[in-house]
């Protein structure tokens, strides 16, 4: 066999060893930085949101119909309530703004808006703790109203 050919696929094979190890150390890198962003909103959930939201995210009970003041209790934010229906850009709109900026403003809840308390960073990061803990159908679910929603804004 002539050295040419040996070469060229001893490189050949180095060549896809090395591409697939960056595309490894890539993911890797995703991963940890998904990772630390869920710890970061698993942190700010529990500091912000927690206390009526529920540190199981359970919401307050009989969250569907109104407290005698005329406010809706806090939802569920876990695969019992109804936060996976909806598109990030809804759920960080609402969670930026409150809930009558999506809802309407006759809406009313003890939920502030946390736009200037948190970073839109920060909401992102609570966001995606929350949905860390939904089973795969909902996140599925979720993702594709996600997917849809950004389509149609396209």
């Amino acid at each position: 066999m002539k050295k040419a050919p040996v070469l060229f696929l001893a490189f050949s094979g180095a060549a896809a060893v090395l591409s697939l190890a960056w595309v490894w150390l890539g993911e890797r890198r995703a991963d940890e930085a998904q990772a630390a962003t869920v710890r970061l909103g698993r942190t700010l959930y529990a500091q912000r949101c927690a206390s009526c939201h529920g540190v199981k995210l359970e919401g307050q009970p009989d969250w569907k119909s109104p407290l005698p003041t005329g406010k809706m209790p806090a939802p569920p934010h876990d695969a019992s309530g109804h936060t996976w229906h909806h598109p990030d850009s809804v759920l960080f709109r609402i969670t930026r703004e409150g809930p009558a900026a999506i809802v309407g403003s006759g809406y009313k809840s003890d939920m502030p808006r946390f736009g200037g308390v948190l970073s839109d960073e920060e909401i992102r990061a609570v966001l995606a703790f929350i949905k860390s803990t939904w089973p795969e159908r909902e996140r599925a679910y979720q993702e594709e109203m996600t997917r849809r929603k950004r389509a149609q804004a396209e």
